[in-house]
């Protein structure tokens, strides 16, 4: 008899499926109400907000909300109706493509409905079972997924190091020259987790001993890192060797969305062949032109990112100071790493939510190592020195009671499935 498919799903919930019926609603899906920004409402208490994208500040910004409420009047929600390719291609899209591209550089660019399966149909689309892909193996699920539908070779580096690349990138031309074909290496402008920057410096020097194409991510990096926000290419004086650069607007931008940007035959051959967008509806009227409100906005008022970098600042100085370690991170992704158990930080992220009134990520096994908890914060240009202190002195405070043992007995009281 043959086995009903839903008896393993039904069995094995996956490993955070697992831990639903403690965990849903407060550590994961939890419910964040009010307006956005760093002072929200969780489960009905005043919380102080580290966990918002929202790093340029612009998601409440009030020519954005005019530019999101005027398009909505004017198109609705469902403007334009179907795929680009049929009929819902417009001059504001185009419009929005040649800006963001001039604006990080590049000859052309192409809008995408959603980073994440955008960057995977562009993954798809630009190798073929011939090609070998190199790419980061602490790289973002998108990518991973994206790698997945690969039907060649694939290769992982060790986590930014140069040595691991450089010794799979004469793998992947070993291979490359029994198959035919190419090589894509991948990497992120800004790793989301950890806080560090791709070495895309070193990477794109590489191309001088190796014949590869660059893919970056570049999610977090985009409007808050280079001089004029145009990310971690600008940032370490390489741009231009990124063939292909993406990123999303649910960061910087504040909204839903994303672009990639190359050369122009490129990008009209993606345009071609991208299966994500070819066959779905187009980026509705009111993220196009919110996009192009906010890229405006980006383009015009640096102080915005120079607010976001004082905070970042004050912030990732003052751990330093108190004693935390918060890595290596040469971004505005904070880590702050603890040693402890998955019991322990359940209870240390409860105080931290009631007693303290303050919301974060909070990161565990088997994302990180066994024992060790990473508590992950987004400062943007809306916090406040204020808020910075606040955070400090509860850290301290929190830390205090981890390494006396009380979260680990209040955490021996607590039934917490931990198999």
């Amino acid at each position: 008899m043959v086995k009903d498919l839903f008896e393993r799903i039904q069995n094995n919930k996956g490993p955070l499926g697992r831990w639903a019926s403690q965990a849903e609603g407060y550590y994961v899906f939890p419910k964040l109400d009010g307006e956005l920004g760093p002072r929200m409402q969780f489960h009905g208490k005043p919380i102080l907000n580290w966990s918002l994208n929202d790093y340029l500040g612009l998601a409440n910004h009030p020519e954005v909300r005019k530019a999101d409420t005027d398009a909505a009047i004017q198109y609705g929600a469902a403007y334009p109706m179907g795929a680009r390719m049929m009929s819902g291609h417009t001059t504001l899209h185009e419009q929005l493509e040649q800006e963001l591209a001039a604006f990080v550089m590049k000859e052309s660019a192409y809008l995408l409905n959603f980073g994440y399966q955008g960057i995977m149909s562009t993954i798809d689309a630009l190798v073929t079972k011939n090609d070998i892909i190199v790419y980061d193996v602490d790289a973002h699920a998108c990518i991973i997924d994206g790698v997945r539908l690969h039907m060649g070779k694939r290769f992982t580096y060790k986590h930014n190091d140069l040595d691991s690349m450089e010794k799979n990138l004469q793998r992947a031309t070993k291979m490359a020259l029994e198959t035919g074909g190419g090589i894509l290496f991948i990497t992120e402008g800004v790793f989301g987790m950890r806080g560090q920057q791709g070495k895309l410096k070193e990477i794109v020097e590489m191309k001088k001993k190796y014949n590869f194409r660059l893919l970056v991510d570049d999610a977090h990096g985009f409007g808050t890192l280079g001089k004029t926000g145009a990310g971690a290419g600008e940032e370490q004086g390489c741009q231009d060797g990124i063939d292909v650069y993406f990123s999303t607007f649910a960061k910087s931008m504040a909204s839903i969305g994303a672009f990639i940007a190359a050369d122009k035959d490129i990008i009209d051959y993606l345009k071609y062949n991208l299966r994500s967008q070819m066959f779905a509806k187009a980026l509705p009227m009111i993220q196009t032109v919110g996009a192009l409100k906010r890229l405006e906005l980006l383009r015009s008022h640096p102080e915005l990112k120079d607010k976001l970098w004082e905070n970042v600042n004050a912030l990732q100085n003052g751990l330093k100071a108190r004693g935390f370690d918060i890595g290596d991170t040469n971004t505005c992704v904070t880590p702050v790493y603890l040693h402890g158990s998955i019991p322990e930080a359940m209870v240390m992220v409860n105080d931290l939510r009631e007693n303290y009134g303050i919301f974060l990520s909070i990161v565990v096994y088997p994302v990180i190592p066994k024992g060790i908890i990473l508590l992950r914060m987004i400062p943007t240009a809306s916090h406040t020195l204020a808020d910075i202190d606040e955070t400090l002195t509860a850290f301290e405070a929190i830390r205090e009671k981890l390494t006396n043992g009380t979260y680990k007995a209040i955490a021996e009281k607590t039934t917490v499935d931990v198999s």
